[in-house]
């Protein structure tokens, strides 16, 4: 509890920044709703809720955007986390997010310099014969440096912001709150599964923190498309590289956004395109580890027609189990089995009170609508935003490594299309959804899951004895317990708490003015200021306790 209430007094100059910004763009009824506009007056600061007038013109999904920016590197990730979430949010909230980009002024090279030779063990003319003063990307965890081994070798150093750990240690903890308040506050926001989103989040910032990770993450990568000698993924410096420093391969090509620069060079850019889907393809289908951002700021376009990715901080991971069932959702999208469809979305949401019929009503006409169409004329971008409508419209939620996939799916379309306007993901798929659909139904694959299923059953049944004896002894022993969990019963405890102690308090005070009374009829003893010691000292301390009284009903507004 103390170090609770230790790391609430600490965040409260954060939380007066994200409440003042927040109010900026419209929401100080949402700051209110928290509690965090008391919480900051009690402390202090007084807020002006006032919105800003250039703010009046902008849409909500706009000021969200404008909110998630000014507030900084963790509301920046989280935004681009949302991002993902096109089961969750509408294609005006996904189009803002999607433009959160992660590109803020470099910091002074000086600045990162004490840190990095920490890191480095040394003085960095010790390992490197230059280091360029001039960051060549800067974004909200890192920023990357040009630099040049002693032997020679170019090399970039990535390197992660100074105290940005603290920052983002108390935006999570603010963020933990808001989202348990407004859990327990309003069933709508329930709905959008704010707790799971946050967990999703927290996971990825934290991966993201570790530039190590992000290393290992491109070496498996790397290990897996070794056979295609049409794709490079820069190699690492271990000796190097830690927590807040890694050291990769500096591989000079073209940027991927530059479509003039590709063709002034003369590569195919459709071969590109075939080449950069098909290594994606890959990742997906039969690795289930997959770059789960290739868009095309994060690929560089080499010689002889070849692809360098870069930055494997946002990775996706699909189970074999998970691979399965998306291609039986794709199989029964393209074959017209509207219910085989409704079960698979259904097993992957917890919402258990969907209309099925209407479902499948709606998914019949989705699959009647793209089946009656030919291959090259279905548009995969569409085909996922109509879908994640249908689940929006049910309520029905994807579990966060899908979502992954299908930003994924929706952001190698877009690669595809920008090198090649022709480019068909969907065509260039397919080959890949029956390999895996035949790989699944073959008989040796179909005897390895059945006998993977009998071996669980098998030892379900072992253990039913054992099991039902524990639960048994457990009831005879009166330990069997049923927990039983109220929704807001948390927060009338607190109400009622704070009302008790009000009382506790009101009748601490009472007491202290009849004792305090009593006394001071009775001559002798020690005396403060011509009164009796005992008694004087009494009635101060009960009008201390009225004063706070008073204050708590007033402040509580009830």
């Amino acid at each position: 509890m103390f170090w609770e209430m230790l790391n609430a007094v600490k965040d409260l100059g954060r939380a007066h920044d994200i409440a003042s910004v927040l109010i900026r763009y419209g929401f100080g009824g949402f700051v209110r709703g928290l509690g965090m506009g008391k919480a900051i007056e009690r402390a202090g600061k007084v807020l002006h809720w006032q919105q800003m007038e250039d703010t009046v013109k902008l849409d909500a999904p706009q000021r969200i955007r404008h909110v998630l920016e000014e507030l900084g590197p963790t509301f920046i990730k989280l935004g681009q986390i949302l991002a993902t979430r096109v089961d969750l949010f509408s294609p005006a909230y996904i189009a803002e997010f999607e433009k959160l980009q992660d590109q803020v002024p470099p910091m002074p090279f000086e600045e990162l310099l004490p840190q990095l030779e920490e890191d480095l063990g040394g003085s960095i003319d010790e390992f490197f014969s230059e280091v360029e003063r001039e960051s060549l990307a800067a974004a909200s965890i890192a920023q990357v440096h040009k630099a040049v081994l002693k032997d020679g070798t170019p090399v970039i150093l990535k390197i992660r912001r100074p105290g940005l750990r603290k920052l983002i240690e108390a935006d999570l903890r603010l963020l933990q709150r808001i989202v348990d308040i407004a859990e327990s506050e309003s069933p709508e926001i329930r709905r959008f599964h704010p707790k799971e989103v946050l967990r999703q989040f927290n996971q990825s910032l934290r991966r993201e923190l570790d530039l190590a990770a992000e290393c290992r993450n491109a070496e498996r990568i790397a290990a897996n498309l070794a056979d295609d000698l049409n794709i490079r993924i820069p190699a690492i410096y271990w000796e190097w590289t830690c927590e807040r420093l890694n050291v990769q391969e500096y591989i000079q090509g073209i940027q991927g956004r530059d479509l003039a620069a590709v063709d002034q060079a003369g590569l195919d850019r459709k071969l590109l395109a075939d080449r950069g889907t098909g290594a994606v393809m890959k990742m997906i289908m039969e690795d289930g580890f997959f770059h789960a951002d290739p868009h095309a700021g994060n690929v560089f376009y080499l010689e002889d027609n070849k692809l360098a990715f870069i930055d494997f901080g946002m990775i996706g991971r699909l189970t074999e189990e998970r691979r399965g069932q998306v291609v039986s959702l794709l199989y029964g999208m393209t074959n017209h089995l509207p219910i085989k469809v409704a079960e698979i979305l259904e097993d992957w949401s917890d919402n258990i009170y969907t209309d099925e019929q209407v479902l499948i009503i709606d998914i019949e006409a989705f699959v009647d609508q793209y089946s009656s169409l030919a291959l090259k004329d279905l548009s995969l971008t569409d085909m996922m935003s109509d879908l994640m409508t249908i689940l929006r419209d049910h309520k029905l939620i994807l579990p966060a490594d899908l979502t992954l996939l299908v930003k994924t799916y929706i952001t190698m379309d877009g690669l595809g299309r920008h090198l090649n306007p022709e480019f068909n993901t969907l065509v260039f798929a397919a080959p890949y959804i029956q390999k895996v659909m035949a790989e699944r139904y073959r008989p040796e694959a179909m005897a390895q899951r059945g006998w993977r299923n009998l071996l669980s059953v098998a030892d379900l049944l072992s253990n039913l004895p054992k099991d039902l004896r524990k639960l048994l002894r457990a009831s005879r022993k009166g330990a069997f317990q049923i927990d039983i969990t109220i929704r807001r019963l948390g927060q009338y405890v607190n109400h009622i708490d704070n009302a008790i102690s009000r009382l506790t308090m009101g009748i601490v005070t009472a007491a202290l003015i009849i004792g305090s009374s009593i006394i001071m009829t009775v001559k002798g003893g020690p005396e403060l200021f011509g009164l009796p010691a005992f008694g004087f000292l009494g009635y101060t301390f009960a009008t201390m306790g009225g004063i706070w009284l008073l204050l708590s009903i007033w402040k509580s507004g009830q």
